[in-house]
Order: C-alpha cells, then structure tokens, then sequence
C-alpha cells in the first residue's frame, strides 16, 4: 500500500510569539521542522511526503531541504491556507489516486517516532481511520458559569490526541468534502471522520510527543532533547562595555527608566549606556557580533529609538539562535547622580523587556573615586556580563 505523510507547517507561531515561525525555530541544531521531517524520510513506511508551508516561503523551501537536509522523499511543497484544516486540505488535494493511506502529522510535533507511524498506520488499514495519542493523566472537570464545577468527567476512557493520524485515502477526502460543503472546522482530522459516523482507533503513543506552540514547550523540548542525548548543557559567557559623555538638554535614561538628573548622555539613540551594554554582553555570548553591526549609528531609523526596542531585537535574536538567557551582571561607573534608588525598576524593566525573572538580573553602582573622565563628572562607563545556555 502507499503511503503519502501530509506536514501542514503554514502557521506562523503566534502563540509562541517567537522572532520567526515556530517550525523555523532551531531544535538540537536544526529547524523544528527539519527534526521531524527527518523522521518521515527515514520510514520505510512512508513512500512521499507534502509539506505545506506559509506562501512566502515556497521559493526558498525546495532546494534547501532537498539539498541540505537530505529530504528527497518531500516531493511536493504547497502552500498553505487560513487555517489548519485549510492547509490540510491544499495538501490532500495533491495527493494522487495511486495513494491508498494518507498520514497527517503536525509540523512541531518533532519527537514522533518510526513505531508510532507504523503502528498508526497498521491500525488504519484495519480501521480505516486511526490516530496517536495518550491516556490522560489529570483529573478532568467541567466548569459552567463563573468557572464553578458541574461534574467530573472519568478519566480512564479520555485521550490526548496527538499526531501521526492515518487514514484511508477515500475517507479523508469524504471527510474533507462534507465539512466544507457544511463550513465546519474541527481542531483536528479525526473530528472530520468522526462527524460523519464512523470510528476513529486509537492508538498509544507517547507523553513526549509534543506540540511546540508556547515558549513552555520549546523549553520542555530542549530538554527532551538534553536528556536523549545525554549531552551536557553549553554554557557561553559574553562581556559588554559602554560609555558616554555626558551632555545638557537630554534626558538621562539606564536600563529604560528615567533618572533625575540635570544632563543626559550624548549619542545616537537614546544613548542608554546600560542597556547597550547588555545588548553586547548578550550577542557576545552567542556569538552574534555587537549592537554596532545590528544597529549602526549611521541608520536614521536608529536616532533616538529607545534601547529598550533595542534589547527586545537582541532577545530575539540570541532566541533564534537557540540560547536562553541564564542570567546578567552589570555595574554602572558614574560620579553622580546616584543610581541606587532607581536599580530594583531597572532590574524589573530588564527583565520585563528579556523575559527573565528578576533575580536573573543585578545591577551595581560605583564610583571612580575621582578619577579619569568618569571621576571628573564627564561621562559613564557600564560594564556588563551575561550567561546564556543552549541545548
């Protein structure tokens, strides 16, 4: 029998509210989406694979997957619709009549397995359609008004269902006719078959099976990568330093919050000492430049933007390259005004901006005890480390 995989990956992840699509994210080195097409290509099950992907993307798709990765069974790239049963959809239509069972497989659901597609698979040629999933562990209740309890459900018939789900070809393409002749979604394939009467097999998978759609699972994904690997965590070290005149008729900003003072710092942004400190610090541990080359001086788009916009762009990007932030230690080295009244809303406000907790983030205050242009009032120095881990 043949076997075609659909990979609908035509969402753009804004539950995860990442810098790039969730399947673009990286994961054990490579995209989220690559880890699981790597498991469809290597079946022996699998005869071809439809990927479907945002619109934009088609154009550079084909040749890098094909050539980089290795992923000669994807022999058609489509283009996705609104939704995920949109997408679905567009890829089923390129399946041809010699298919006999049809996989559907969530994009960034990269830990399925080759015994999970061919235990789906078997059971869909008996039952004609089946699906992964697992028993639920939790204790399930049903809320009414004002989230009040109404009952509770027993658990030891209720599943978690997950992907792969196979189908007979002929079904899902029904299944597919009669929810858009009567403009139904559902929130998975299964429900399209279920709708119509017929019965879904259900087929035990794994807890590890997970969907990345939140920051939670990407994190709870590289440690499932951590921990099948066995691989130690990579610790990387990255310093920051900074320094400004000061200059009147500006306002003084460190670390995003105004401080009183009677001059400013002289610069082409904000001239936030602090947090441009912390951007180098950050893109120097993952090895990403400096804030310089993200963010020249020479842009216009750049004159005074506030540095915490700044900051947010430098999370994203050490974020895309798979780093999370451990933790940063920074020390601001000015004469005057004093800072130290002001370091608990820096802390928070940086930590807001990198999505850390706070306790992640010290800020110290000195003096230069008199000495250099730091001592003789006319400027700032701010030094800054940070610590940043990847799987």
């Amino acid at each position: 029998m043949k076997t075609i995989a659909i990979i609908p990956a035509g969402g753009v992840g804004k539950r995860l509210k990442a810098h790039v699509a969730k399947q673009y994210l990286l994961l054990n080195q490579l995209p989220v989406l690559v880890n699981t097409l790597l498991v469809f290509q290597k079946s022996k099950i699998v005869d071809e694979i439809i990927l479907v992907l945002p619109h934009g993307d088609l154009d550079s798709a084909g040749n890098e997957l094909r050539n980089k990765y290795g992923l000669k069974k994807v022999t058609k790239i489509i283009a996705g619709g609104k939704e995920r049963q949109d997408s679905v959809r567009n890829g089923l239509a390129a399946v041809n009549d010699k298919c006999d069972l049809v996989l559907v497989h969530d994009a960034v659901r990269p830990f399925v397995t080759e015994k999970m597609i061919r235990e789906v698979v078997a059971a869909a040629k008996v039952k004609g359609a089946a699906s992964i999933g697992v028993k639920a562990k939790d204790t399930i209740k049903e809320t009414g008004k004002d989230n009040v309890v109404e009952c509770t459900i027993p658990r030891q018939n209720l599943w978690l269902t997950q992907t792969p789900q196979a189908f007979k070809l002929e079904i899902l393409k029904k299944a597919y006719k009669k929810a858009y002749d009567d403009s139904f979604y559902g929130t998975d394939d299964a429900s399209l078959i279920e709708r119509m009467g017929m019965k879904v097999k259900m087929v035990t998978g794994s807890y590890d099976n997970i969907k990345i759609t939140t920051p939670e699972d990407l994190t709870m994904a590289r440690a499932l990568i951590k921990d099948k690997s066995g691989e130690k965590m990579q610790i990387s070290i990255g310093f920051g330093y900074d320094s400004h005149r000061f200059i009147g008729g500006r306002k003084l900003i460190l670390g995003g919050v105004k401080i009183p003072f009677d001059m400013g710092l002289h610069g082409h942004s904000d001239a936030d000492a602090l947090l441009h400190a912390v951007c180098d610090a950050l893109l120097g541990a993952a090895g990403a430049g400096d804030i310089g080359r993200h963010f020249p001086d020479t842009d216009p788009q750049y004159k005074n933007i506030s540095s915490t916009v700044l900051l947010d762009r430098v999370r994203k990007i050490i974020a895309d390259k798979g780093f999370a932030i451990n933790n940063i230690d920074a020390t601001i080295i000015m004469e005057k005004p004093r800072v130290a009244p002001f370091t608990d809303r820096i802390i928070n406000n940086i930590a807001r901006v990198l999505k850390i907790p706070a306790t992640a983030v010290n800020i110290k205050a000195k003096t230069n005890e008199g000495m250099g242009f730091v001592g003789r009032g006319e400027g700032i120095a701010v030094t800054a480390v940070a610590t940043l881990s990847k799987e």
